[in-house]
């Protein structure tokens, strides 16, 4: 018998290609020593126990599911190398946010290429400060990259994280009526010139500035100009004004930024509070910058040394809500506005009100293409889709419908979508009973949860159609959520288990592999945050 086994030359690594070689000597029921035999001497070919790293899948990671808490994900990469307990400390599956994979960006902090830890926006300052502790427990080299090299051969530009492209604002406008509880924004961005193209699916990361009249109260407190020279990093400098504004986060404070306000308090009762706040996290989570300068008179942090502390300013990332098909040089958001009080203060999210409150049309806003993982209409235009979208998840579900109308898609499309008042939070409500009225959306079931007595949500309304979603599971229906992580997709995962065991007539276990099975063949995407 002639025994496969993969040359030299391959795409592979030793360590893969030795994989490779034992695994086929295993499939063919060969000694392994004969598979070495075979192989050439430069090649190897003995089987390895386990598979090397780079080999493990993704589902062969428990560690890193979203659904458990963190000391879950971090008992279970307790044993494992430190580029998986870094990643266990990762708070979504391949979100985007911080410019990575949750993979790459561990493992690139395990190789000494990412200094940065506090990408992780899902994860927030949890993930961050976990990153941190790892980091002190496994420590890291930093890699030293050499001096970039200049061409005189001139490069189309190409905007991306590192790159963003400056977007001038075409329209922002209102989506939810007078009376409503939410502030929900229409968004739309010219892209002409820019080169940038994306699908539907993608998401635009956006690079917001901090609000003006916050770093004001910041720099008034701190009795500094803000022109005071600050480093952003190896080789740049900025004004200090320009640097809370535009380069670092300021609305929430950490334990290292308040470990530094504790060093530098002149009083010896401030920089005892300060060392009792930053070990309690709970409260550390209800003070930012202002409210340290602020309360803590007697801690004169410089400048540098602050904007050192403080994390970097990471982009925001939105559901694109367009088809580049239907606006060739426009992109779409569907931005909800958060804005809340805290202890006596009023607090704003630092994207949504850049776009509700800080810029005119016009301005410009910091813009690169986030690529989607596995989240795309079907690639077949006959297959039909099932899209639960509530609020602002209806975002991509725009996105798909403008797409296949585009392409004539023949495919029966089912939208869910749900907020809390019809008269007031129907978002896109033109655009839906038009596609509706019009055949492009098959079926369109609504929830809303505040017009009646009992709440009513999108799983209610899946659990009511139970028959018919079976039908269309059944017949090859890809299946779709985008919304909160937390909530509302864990109703709607437990809702479709429900409906494949009841009118799909199979055990509770029987179902959930049914899912799961849906999930490993990409007819159940995700995109939840």
């Amino acid at each position: 018998m002639t025994v496969p086994f993969l040359p030299e030359s391959a795409p592979f690594t030793p360590a893969q290609r030795a994989y490779l070689n034992g695994f086929f000597a295993g499939l063919l029921n060969v000694d392994p020593a004969v598979a070495d035999a075979s192989a050439p001497s430069s090649g190897g070919g003995t089987a390895l126990a386990e598979p090397p790293e780079d080999l493990i899948d993704e589902d062969d990671m428990p560690w890193h599911d979203p659904a458990l808490m963190l000391d879950d994900r971090m008992a279970l990469a307790e044993d494992k190398p430190a580029e998986f307990k870094f990643m266990a400390a990762m708070a979504q599956l391949d979100c985007g946010a911080c410019g990575y994979l949750c993979r790459t960006y561990s493992k690139a902090i395990a190789e000494g290429k990412e200094a940065d830890l506090n990408r992780c926006v899902p994860g927030g300052g949890e993930t961050a400060k976990k990153l941190k502790q790892l980091v002190k427990e496994n420590p890291v080299e930093l890699s030293v990259g050499g001096e970039p090299v200049e061409s005189d051969t001139p490069t189309e530009i190409r905007y991306d994280r590192d790159n963003p492209f400056p977007a001038p604002i075409l329209a922002i406008k209102k989506l939810t009526r007078e009376g409503s509880a939410k502030d929900v924004r229409f968004v739309a961005l010219d892209l002409t010139g820019s080169g940038i193209t994306y699908d539907v699916g993608d998401a635009l990361g956006v690079f917001p500035d901090n609000e003006t009249e916050l770093v004001d109260r910041i720099l008034d407190a701190m009795k500094v100009t803000g022109n005071e020279p600050v480093a952003i990093g190896p080789r740049k400098l900025v004004p200090l004004r320009e640097a809370l504004t535009s380069w670092r986060a300021i609305t929430q404070a950490d334990e290292e930024l308040a470990n530094l306000f504790a060093d530098a308090a002149e009083d010896k009762a401030e920089a005892q509070a300060l060392r009792e706040l930053a070990a309690d996290e709970t409260r550390l989570a209800r003070f930012d910058l202002f409210d340290l300068v602020q309360q803590f008179k007697s801690a004169k942090v410089r400048p540098s040394e602050l904007v050192a502390t403080l994390p970097t300013l990471q982009p925001r990332l939105y559901s694109i809500s367009s088809s580049q098909a239907a606006c060739p040089n426009e992109v779409h958001l569907t931005v909800g506005v958060v804005r809340y009080e805290l202890d006596g203060r009023p607090r704003r999210g630092v994207a949504s009100t850049f776009f509700a409150e800080r810029v005119n049309l016009g301005d410009t806003a910091r813009i690169f293409i986030q690529k989607a993982h596995a989240f795309a209409p079907p690639a077949d235009l006959n297959t039909p889709m099932i899209m639960v979208g509530p609020g602002t998840g209806i975002a991509p579900f725009r996105a798909f419908c403008q797409q296949r109308l585009h392409d004539g898609a023949a495919g029966d499309n089912w939208l869910l979508f749900g907020d809390q008042r019809r008269a007031t939070d129907y978002l896109y409500e033109h655009e839906l009973e038009q596609w509706r009225q019009s055949g492009l959306i098959t079926r369109l079931d609504l929830a809303f949860s505040r017009d009646q007595d009992e709440k009513i949500y999108v799983q209610h309304r899946m659990l009511e159609a139970g028959a018919e979603m079976w039908q269309w599971l059944d017949r090859g229906a890809h299946f779709y959520i985008c919304g909160d992580a937390n909530r509302m997709a864990k109703d709607v995962d437990d809702a479709l288990k429900q409906i494949v065991a009841e009118h799909g007539g199979k055990s509770a276990d029987e179902a959930a592999a049914y899912v799961a099975k849906l999930v490993e063949d990409g007819r159940y995407q995700r995109d939840v945050y």
